[in-house]
């Protein structure tokens, strides 16, 4: 703090600390958001929001500090952020969001896939979720997971095969970063003789595509 001389006192003088990665977090959302998409946000935050103040909003950090303000957004509490993203369809951003929520800490945009790719691999990895199971080591190692990795997912969850394929797909997802691609899923089901659930993949990807013409 300053003193009354205007000098610094120790604790000034070591310089700012850190920044914060909830903050940096939203900075990116908020630096990601046209308009419109801030104008979307706020409307489907009538209920939280009173008017005057839903009606000052002119950008996505505004919109952040009056949520923070409210209790509605914190480090640990990121439920409306990502059902506001998921509503407007940034799934690129949505991903920053989980991917901060697993690791504390905020993974480049840089470093992810398109928008596009982002979406047909949550499409897949939607149906790999339900229908592999034991198999799940198999279709890892497929991926290029390390027995190391495996281990520790394994390790940390004991007796649940879901969530060691959840843990598993989200890791694939981390190491290979932009290029991460659904092709590469399917190629490692079949790879695994997993035909059918690469069919079922297929087949979903398809009617996700038909549906954007």
């Amino acid at each position: 703090m300053a003193s009354a001389s205007g000098n610094w006192g120790p604790d000034a003088a070591a310089g700012p600390g850190p920044l914060s990665p909830f903050l940096s977090l939203l900075y990116t959302i908020a630096a990601g958001l046209p308009q419109d998409e801030v104008e979307s946000m706020v409307f489907l935050c009538h209920e939280n929001i009173r008017k005057r103040r839903r009606e000052a909003v002119r950008s996505g950090m505004e919109l952040f500090s009056i949520l923070m303000e409210q209790g509605l957004l914190a480090p640990d509490d990121l439920r409306l952020l990502k059902s506001l993203l998921k509503h407007i369809r940034r799934s690129d951003l949505l991903l920053l969001v989980q991917e901060f929520e697993e690791r504390g800490e905020l993974v480049a945009p840089e470093d992810q896939p398109d928008e596009h790719e982002i979406r047909l691999i949550r499409v897949a990895i939607a149906v790999i979720r339900e229908r592999v199971g034991k198999e799940w080591k198999k279709l890892m190692r497929e991926l290029g997971l390390s027995e190391v990795a495996l281990d520790r997912i394994e390790t940390a969850h004991r007796c649940n095969l879901y969530e060691q394929l959840v843990q598993g797909l989200r890791e694939w997802q981390r190491m290979k970063g932009r290029d991460a691609k659904v092709a590469d899923l399917i190629k490692a089901l079949r790879a695994c003789l997993l035909n059918y659930v690469a069919d079922v993949v297929e087949e979903e990807i398809s009617k996700e595509l038909a549906g954007t013409r």
